[in-house]
């Protein structure tokens, strides 16, 4: 047998195999089970204390976010023409 027949035979031997599986798992679906859901959160009294400052440390970070994602962990407004990003 040539190269293209071995080819052939492997590619109709894995198409039967695969519909071997559908037919076989169509029948017997798995049910998927409903996901958890966390409890609600409590909220915060308003006689526990303001809130009102959010935390100076993400002011302070420049910010600058990457293609990926990820944000720049140098001070806003840094000099540096680079970004530092974690």
């Amino acid at each position: 047998m040539s190269k293209m027949d071995n080819l052939r035979a492997m590619r109709e031997a894995k198409f039967a195999a695969n519909a071997k599986r559908a037919s076989s798992t169509a029948g017997s679906a798995p049910t998927r089970k409903a996901a958890p859901v966390a409890p609600a959160a409590p909220r915060p009294s308003e006689a526990t204390g303001s809130t009102d400052a959010p935390p100076a440390t993400d002011e302070a970070l420049c910010g600058h976010r990457n293609m990926s994602g990820r944000t720049c962990t140098r001070e806003a407004g840094h000099a540096a023409k680079s970004h530092r990003y974690s």
